[in-house]
């Protein structure tokens, strides 16, 4: 009976696996074959790709914030139409200074989800997807891995801010 018990358990065990790997974070973003690309790699192992808030390093971008709001402010053609409130952009640098596995999250004014008009979304994610110049970080003498985000706020349509 108590073999019987043991194995009865383990087989409830081995039922409950999914395959993938627990999230350490809510927002890590794992590889997704349908929108990621895939010559975009990281240096290391999932588990060791940094977290934002453990950084203390500011933007982690060549000419910092004003280099990026210089870039939108340049590139970025607004579609005038009445739709305000937030959206983040979430992404991984890796080792190389590349980016990649971008993720996004639409919001209005008070937070609540939401989605944009399609056009203003698109332009704001490929121009993402397009800035060059993300810094390398180092732990000691080692070049990691490292999320990333950018938050725009919209107005009418036209971004008004960008953070952080």
């Amino acid at each position: 009976m108590d073999k019987f018990l043991v194995l009865l358990f383990l087989c409830s065990l081995i039922g409950c696996s999914t395959g993938q790997l627990p999230y350490r974070w809510v927002g890590d973003i794992t590889h997704d074959p349908g929108l990621d690309k895939t010559d975009f790699l990281l240096c290391h192992r999932e588990k060791d790709v940094r977290q934002y808030f453990n950084m203390s390093q500011g933007m982690m971008f060549e000419g910092e914030k004003s280099a990026i709001v210089g870039f939108f402010d340049k590139n970025f053609k607004p579609v005038y139409i009445q739709e305000s409130g937030w959206i983040r952009i979430r992404f991984i640098v890796n080792c190389k200074g590349q980016s990649g596995r971008f993720r996004m999250l639409e919001s209005d004014e008070n937070y609540k989800e939401r989605p944009f008009d399609k056009k203003n979304i698109r332009t704001d994610f490929l121009l993402t997807q397009q800035l060059s110049g993300w810094k390398i970080l180092y732990d000691d003498k080692d070049a990691v891995d490292y999320y990333q985000y950018l938050i725009f706020k919209i107005k009418d349509g036209r971004i008004v801010k960008i953070l952080p």
